[in-house]
């Protein structure tokens, strides 16, 4: 798929330490998952790594979204890192879609943003 396309889904990308944050967003479907998987792959395939995932501006998400979740979960967890969700509200797209899949207690769930991130890309000057 184009690169360009990667803006639609991901927003910006910060660091906390070892900790890479990843705001995602717009659809998560079908044409998400083709475009987005390998950047994911790229972020899980490092030893030990340490994604937080900020799903806040999802604006929908499918089995195929859910489905690249779960995928960099895994791979993260293989290589002995971690990947954690924030931004999950009870009425939004993903937590319903973790309910109605039974994947609750299969994500870390991050309460709250992770502070002192740095930008690495797409950020904007406030």
């Amino acid at each position: 798929m184009v690169e360009g396309h990667h803006q639609e889904f991901i927003g910006h990308i910060r660091e906390a330490g070892s900790t890479i944050v990843l705001e995602l967003r717009g659809e998560w479907d079908i044409l998400a998952a083709s475009v987005v998987s390998g950047r994911l792959d790229a972020l899980t395939g490092s030893r030990r790594p340490d994604l937080v995932l900020d799903v806040r501006a999802v604006t929908f998400m499918d089995a195929a979204g859910l489905g690249l979740l779960c995928r960099a979960r895994r791979r993260a967890r293989k290589r002995g890192g971690r990947l954690r969700l924030t931004g999950v509200t009870d009425d939004g797209w993903v937590a319903r879609l973790l309910r109605m899949a039974a994947l609750t207690g299969e994500f870390e769930i991050a309460a709250e943003e992770i502070t002192g991130a740095t930008c690495l890309a797409d950020c904007v000057a406030v």
